[in-house]
């Protein structure tokens, strides 16, 4: 596997990062849920993925949102991505830490830039009937978060 850069890079004294590299998890939910947290505080953005997780909160679907159903609120279509969900808030975690490692203070940060992109794809193969097969890839993605302090 090739090293995996970030996409930007921030002031290091008063930022703080965190990458999660070949994820089994959707490409196109983590792009939904990324978009739905960027620029939220650290805490806040904490509070809403456990929410998501025990599908309290739903997740506003704009651009992949085929065949999902009107919730109640300001947003139209929206899901639970419980999965994604879990996977972002260790990752979330991780920069926190990070934070407090490099002495900042996590709770007065915000999510400054986050970014999920497609990673290589698993090949494999399901046995079918009469020695055929079928493909069966598994996606993978890569996602990196950065925290900024707030001024």
């Amino acid at each position: 596997m090739a090293r995996i850069g970030y996409s930007i890079e921030l002031d290091p004294k008063v930022s703080s990062k965190a990458m999660g590299a070949e994820l089994h998890i959707s490409p196109k939910k983590s792009r939904e849920l990324g978009k739905a947290i960027k620029g939220m505080r650290t805490t806040a953005a904490q509070r809403y993925l456990e929410e998501v997780v025990i599908m309290k909160q739903a997740v506003p679907f704009k651009r992949h949102s085929d065949g999902s159903g009107h919730r109640k609120g300001p947003m139209a279509n929206g899901r639970y991505p419980v999965k994604v969900a879990q996977a972002f808030l260790k990752i979330l975690e991780n920069a926190r830490n990070n934070a407090e490692y490099k002495g900042l203070d996590p709770d007065n940060m915000y999510i400054a830039h986050i970014a999920s992109k497609r990673g290589r794809v698993i090949h494999g193969m399901r046995p079918r009937a009469r020695g055929r097969g079928s493909p069966s890839n598994t996606e993978t993605v890569n996602v990196e978060i950065i925290l900024n302090e707030v001024r």
